[in-house]
């Protein structure tokens, strides 16, 4: 069950890449004001927490607590993470791995797709992502439509 929530939550679609899927960055087509609403929501919560995150052009706000010394995950290619998830408005976990679990990188939402190869292998880093980059309006389980998410990840392997 818990692999099925793993998947139902991380899988956005079941494209399998080609080399020409691999020269293409994530979906950025989002709707911006929603995007506008979702950045001043998680920079109000960095400020109130104290949290001093890098800007990626994207949107997303990123801590990176150890930038790794492997190779860089491409867009088409396969990570091995252990990742914790949570809920920015309340800090609710709905989702983590008991264990390293892999994936591949063009199957996950686009949050995941922009940061994890912010990092490279044995790296670790705190994603704050927008709700137009992980669900958007779509409601899953225990994660409400339009709910903003911060991810915890550490990347064993990138390939």
């Amino acid at each position: 069950m818990r692999k099925l929530l793993i998947l139902s939550l991380l899988i956005t679609t079941a494209i399998s890449c080609n080399r020409s899927d691999c020269d293409v960055e994530p979906n950025l087509n989002v709707d911006r004001d929603q995007l506008a609403s979702d950045i001043a929501t998680i920079d109000s919560y960095l400020a109130e927490n104290n949290i001093n995150a890098e800007e990626h052009p994207s949107g997303i706000r990123y801590v990176i607590a150890n930038p790794g010394d492997g190779d860089k995950p491409g867009l088409c290619g396969n990570v091995v993470v252990d990742y914790t998830g949570t809920l920015l408005s309340d800090g609710s976990e709905f989702d983590s791995s008991s264990r390293p679990v892999g994936f591949g990188l063009r199957n996950l939402i686009a949050g995941w797709q922009i940061g994890i190869p912010l990092i490279k292998e044995r790296g670790e880093i705190t994603l704050y992502i927008p709700s137009v980059y992980a669900y958007g309006d779509r409601e899953r389980p225990s994660i409400p439509a339009n709910s903003n998410l911060v991810f915890t990840i550490k990347l064993y392997v990138a390939d």
